[in-house]
């Protein structure tokens, strides 16, 4: 990756997030705070390094990302389709990469139309969210 800064925006139920992409070291900083202090919840930082994982640039890049909105999953849900945009825009990433990121943000699209799907079915049988 060359030295330059990439920028995407991610969001989930009711979380944006904004996430700064460049290549680094593997900081991570969620609001000016590091990730593990973040998110105390192991399942929450897993979701947030899946698109690095999948394409092995954990460790390789540095992430800032500003979030705010909905519940600390919602907020790791957005964060993962902010890192899958910025990933898919990177023109230096290999082909392979570029893929993989992509698949990263289908999973993400199809997790929201289930979302949808399954607030739809509450809201046809007077459930309550």
């Amino acid at each position: 990756m060359s030295a330059d800064i990439f920028y995407a925006t991610g969001r989930r139920k009711t979380s944006s997030a904004r996430v700064y992409l460049k290549s680094g070291k593997g900081n991570i900083t969620v609001n000016n705070r590091k990730l593990d202090e973040y998110f105390g919840r192991k399942v929450a930082q897993m979701l947030v390094m899946q698109p690095l994982e999948l394409v092995d640039l954990s460790g390789k890049v540095d992430l800032d990302v500003k979030v705010k909105g909905g519940g600390s999953f919602g907020q790791a849900g957005a964060i993962r389709h902010g890192i899958s945009r910025a990933l898919t825009s990177e023109k230096n990433l290999p082909l392979k990469h570029r893929k993989l990121a992509q698949i990263t943000e289908m999973i993400h699209t199809a997790s929201l139309v289930h979302d949808d799907v399954v607030d739809e079915a509450d809201t046809r049988r007077g459930v309550e969210t």
